[in-house]
């Protein structure tokens, strides 16, 4: 199968973008170097194209008794125009996707954006476990989804009809963007404060020209990359995937089960229960130790786990990365033997975040 492309492939193209195949997906890496649009998220803004992460809209009576039996998190709790940060999750607990449901305060009222590597796996779980009268409708091509990040993204949006001020973290609102009708949401990949905008595909690119016009970066998938990674946000494929539960993934947060029955509960009560026998650990490379993804971790004697995902972080200056080690050995403090390429390396357990940027991640746990 070809790769897919966003409706904005020519303007990538013609800024310089250099394309990689990502999840089936001809993306952005970068467009200049990966430091300098790093440098943009974390001190101005940088413009990100999220139109490969999947979108999906429901309709139906039944739809929050549906949806609520299907996710980790209490959407009970979810306010008009709020969004929550969520897992779906197997019967045996094993994370199928993380995904943001967003509640709406009109027709349709729910939706939520899904991983791209993760599109068509999630569409038919959902389908197989909708009732009748629920119907999801996959909004991917026709609704675009590009991201402002950074401290001075709400200053550089050139938004209308709506005051960005008044949107809470993980809140959203209408309003026009370059003139174009959008939904506004104050969510984000980046540790920054930031939008993600809801844009039609007809209309993205004269929104994407207009944002960078008023002063964004064009950043590309590896700036994205680094940015996550400091900010301690996992990455479904990487520090996740379906034989990890939420409490190795340091996700428990997410998992109410107090709200009553949904999908895996039975299994998450007893592995709480339990305690997760590995977890996930940050790790801060010494020296000249970057921590690459599939890289073993060890104590000095045995291997106790692998990098699932590393890179150097330019705001740091250090290498630093995520590993699934054994639970005893993720103390914070604990040093850890890293395997490199040319030869071992040494990696001290830090606290996740590495890095707190200009929002409270906090917030989305609401």
């Amino acid at each position: 199968m070809a790769p897919r492309r966003t409706p904005l492939f020519e303007r990538h193209l013609a800024a310089g973008g250099k394309i990689v195949d990502f999840a089936g997906w001809e993306m952005p890496q970068q467009y200049t170097n990966v430091r300098n649009e790093h440098n943009a998220v974390r001190t101005a803004a940088g413009l990100f194209d999220v139109s490969h992460m999947g979108r999906v809209e429901f309709t139906g009576q039944a739809t929050a008794d549906f949806l609520q039996g299907l996710v980790s998190n209490d959407l009970s709790r979810l306010q008009p125009m709020r969004a929550q940060y969520n897992l779906l999750c197997r019967e045996d607990g094993g994370i199928i996707d993380d995904l943001v449901v967003y509640r709406r305060d009109g027709e349709p009222r729910w939706s939520a954006v899904i991983n791209a590597s993760n599109r068509e796996k999630d569409m038919t779980w959902m389908r197989d476990h909708a009732p009748p009268g629920v119907e999801l409708i996959d909004r991917s091509d026709d609704l675009s989804l590009i991201a402002l990040q950074g401290p001075k993204a709400a200053a550089i949006l050139p938004a209308t009809g709506v005051d960005l001020d008044a949107i809470p973290y993980f809140g959203s609102a209408r309003g026009e963007v370059a003139g174009v009708p959008s939904l506004i949401s104050r969510t984000g990949y980046t540790g920054e404060d930031g939008f993600e905008l809801f844009v039609p595909s007809e209309a993205v690119a004269g929104v994407w020209d207009a944002i960078l016009e008023a002063g964004a970066t064009p950043c590309g998938l590896a700036a994205r990359d680094v940015c996550r990674l400091e900010a301690g946000l996992r990455l479904y494929g990487n520090d996740m995937d379906d034989d990890t539960n939420p409490y190795e993934a340091g996700l428990g947060w997410t998992v109410k089960l107090q709200k009553g029955e949904f999908t895996g509960r039975e299994a998450l009560q007893r592995l709480k229960a339990e305690g997760p026998h590995r977890v996930i650990a940050g790790l801060e490379g010494a020296e000249k130790t970057i921590p690459r993804h599939g890289a073993a971790v060890s104590d000095g004697q045995r291997q106790v786990g692998t990098v699932t995902s590393g890179t150097y972080s330019f705001w740091l200056n250090r290498g630093i990365g995520m590993a699934m080690v054994e639970a005893e050995a993720a103390f914070v403090g604990t040093r850890l033997g890293v395997e490199l390429r040319g030869g071992p390396g040494a990696a001290r357990v830090s606290e996740l975040p590495f890095y707190r940027g200009s929002v409270n991640p906090a917030a989305a746990r609401a």
